[in-house]
Formats: structure tokens, C-alpha cells, sequence
């Protein structure tokens, strides 16, 4: 591995040498990351800057003029300070806008976007899902509604229907075959 004084030298080779720029990256990314993790509240974030620095980096090879020792690793710096300032700009355009539109920090989860998508989707195949539902027997549907909709355990359900409890299984299960069948890939 070269030493110190050859960062200068290793990102002019990058250029044209995949392994030169790997050696700085094996060399930098490091520091580059506890520097990065030390500015922001956790480590993925730290992650994504580190990986966004010298992907920034890679492509502004082209405009790196060091000759010096210690030039090169100055230059990433700068990078890194760069992309650390843009992450911090965005974040605060982000809160705002969130804050304009009334929508909670707790909104922007991962979790909350995975409910919102599910919801999305509902809506998508509510046409499809009523339709569905109008083509069962009164007592399939009513049979899906206390099972599925309302989570009854099929005792109550069978309460329900004035049935027993092993003609109450049967007609959820025709019933959710029948939607099966008039809804592919959607139960």
C-alpha cells in the first residue's frame, strides 16, 4: 500500500486506474466515516454521506489539481464538507416543507410510508374488492365480515350466523376462495 504522500499521486492515477481510487477509498473511508458519524445523528445517515462523498469524488476526478502531500486528503474534506452541508440544507428544506404541509416528522418513517403505500393500494383495489363481495352469498359475506373485517374468533362467528362453528369455517373459506379467485394476486 503506498503511504501518505501518495494520496495526491493516487487520485490523478484514479483517473484511469480503478485500483488507485480503491486504495484511497480502503486508505480514507474510515475517517472519512467517524468524521461524518461525529456531524450527524446516526450511523446510516453517516453511511449514505460517506458513500455519497466519494461517490462525488469519483466523478470530480477530473478537477482535483493536487501535487502536494496532504492535498488529496484536503481535497475528500472538501468534498465531505460539501456533501455534509447539501445533507444539511435538504434536511432543513425537508422539515419545512413537512412543517408548511402539516405533516409530522413521526409521517416521514419508513413504517408510516409502508401504511400510507398499504392504504394506497386498498383504495386501488376497493373497485375490484366491492364488486367481489356483491358476487358472494348473503351469509359468505356476512360470514367475511365478522371473520375478516371484525376479527372475530369463529365461536362468535358462528353465534353470528346461528351456525355451528364448523359450518362457520367453511364459509369463510368458500368465501375467501371465491375472492381468491375474482381477485388474483390480491388475498
Amino acid at each position: 500500500m503506498a503511504n501518505a504522500r501518495d494520496d495526491s499521486a493516487l487520485l490523478r492515477a484514479a483517473r484511469t486506474d480503478a485500483a488507485a481510487f480503491e486504495a484511497f477509498y480502503v486508505r480514507w473511508a474510515p475517517p472519512l466515516h467517524a468524521w461524518l458519524r461525529s456531524r450527524v445523528p446516526d450511523a446510516e445517515t453517516a453511511n449514505d454521506l460517506t458513500a455519497e462523498t466519494f461517490a462525488q469524488a469519483l466523478l470530480s476526478l477530473g478537477a482535483f489539481r493536487g501535487r502536494q502531500p496532504g492535498e488529496g486528503v484536503a481535497w475528500l474534506w472538501g468534498v465531505g464538507r460539501h456533501v455534509l452541508h447539501q445533507h444539511y440544507r435538504t434536511s432543513r428544506l425537508e422539515r419545512s416543507a413537512r412543517r408548511r404541509l402539516g405533516i409530522s416528522s413521526r409521517s416521514y418513517d419508513a413504517a408510516v410510508w409502508d401504511d400510507v403505500d398499504a392504504r394506497v393500494t386498498a383504495t386501488a383495489l376497493a373497485r375490484e374488492l366491492t364488486a367481489a363481495l356483491d358476487g358472494l352469498s348473503e351469509g359468505q359475506r356476512r360470514a367475511v365480515e365478522l371473520r375478516i373485517v371484525a376479527e372475530l374468533d369463529f365461536g362468535v362467528v358462528a353465534e353470528h350466523l346461528n351456525c355451528r362453528e364448523p359450518a362457520a369455517r367453511m364459509r369463510v373459506s368458500r368465501a375467501l376462495g371465491l375472492l381468491r379467485s375474482r381477485l388474483p394476486g390480491a388475498l
